[in-house]
């Protein structure tokens, strides 16, 4: 299954493979493990690979390239980001976050003109690679800089996204855009900036459609094609309303674990899995182009795939409007 992004004319896979688990988020993976998966995905026609140096302080970026190394480049479209500089330091002199067993790289903020350049070209040494398809300006939302977002933002547009559009007039990059996990932003800079692509995580799902207000619809307007990630929410939405379960990646609220069980008892009824509702309603709105999945082994890689060749009656959308848990603009798989 492919889809096309409107302005660049790239052409890949719906679902793509996100990287950020391969980069020991939360918890360590063997490398043997991250290669399976890139491999498994490769196997199953995912032809789009999306990383960042922020994922494990490159290691995501080292792993997913060596993977993919035995491929030719141009059948498959990757997709990377800016504004994070890595720099050789001693473990134990920096922190790493969330990030298990991270390389010896340092990671700063850096959304300058020329650092956007550096960064891009020790990607690609890192990546073994000529070219990154895609090129976004990563995290310059409020979730990571906090009171500083205004001035990040601003640094971006006078930096990072100057560079980008250079890369771009000069054939270094196809496509150009944002990577955030807020619809405020993607649309602040889609205002601003001439994008070509946009990622948001997390914003656009079974449990959050507030992005048609705005953002969606100035999409479709400017063709601007829209990746999506963490369509589970960064969790709920995978494992149900379990004790413990994820929500933008903390405990989640009693609201949306009461939202999650209604969802759950509707998939019930219609014998549809809630993972498989959750990745297929996203896919299912005209300006996205790719659903963008991570996983954390094999035996997960291979049920998100299945997810979405699931047979999903369409009463079963029909039914979750008319509960009023999922909004009546929303579009539905067809």
């Amino acid at each position: 299954m492919k889809r096309k992004f409107a302005r660049s004319g790239i052409e890949t896979s719906l679902l793509g493979f996100g990287s950020a688990p391969i980069g020991n988020l939360f918890k360590s993976i063997p490398t043997d493990v991250a290669h399976e998966m890139v491999h498994a995905a490769w196997d199953a026609g995912i032809r789009f690979y999306d990383t960042a140096p922020m994922y494990g302080h490159g290691l995501a970026e080292h792993r997913m390239s060596d993977a993919l190394f035995e491929y030719p480049r141009n059948e498959y479209t990757l997709c990377s980001k800016v504004g994070r500089a890595l720099t050789p330091s001693s473990i134990g002199s920096f922190d790493h976050g969330s990030w298990e067993k991270v390389p010896p790289l340092k990671a700063d903020f850096d959304y300058s003109f020329d650092g956007t350049f550096r960064q891009v070209e020790q990607s690609l040494q890192r990546m073994m690679s000529n070219r990154i398809d895609v090129l976004l300006v990563h995290d310059i939302d409020t979730y990571t800089h906090g009171t500083a977002q205004s001035q990040r933002f601003k640094e971006s547009i006078e930096g990072s996204f100057k560079a980008l559009i250079k890369m771009r007039d000069e054939g270094t990059t196809s496509a150009i855009g944002v990577g955030v996990n807020e619809t405020d932003v993607c649309y602040n800079v889609a205002k601003e900036v001439d994008i070509d692509i946009l990622l948001l995580a997390g914003r656009y799902t079974l449990l959050e459609q507030e992005s048609l207000d705005d953002l969606m619809p100035l999409c479709e307007e400017r063709k601007i094609s829209v990746i999506l990630g963490g369509v589970f929410n960064s969790g709920i939405l995978a494992t149900g309303a379990t004790l413990g379960a994820k929500f933008n990646y903390a405990k989640a609220p009693e609201h949306i674990l009461e939202k999650t069980r209604k969802i759950q008892s509707v998939c019930e009824e219609f014998a549809v899995s809630l993972p498989a509702a959750a990745i297929q309603f996203s896919a299912a709105h005209p300006a996205v182009v790719n659903v963008c999945l991570g996983a954390r082994n094999l035996d997960q890689w291979n049920q998100n795939f299945m997810y979405l060749s699931e047979v999903i009656p369409g009463d079963f959308w029909q039914k979750l409007i008319k509960q009023g848990l999922l909004r009546e603009d929303a579009p539905i798989p067809k």
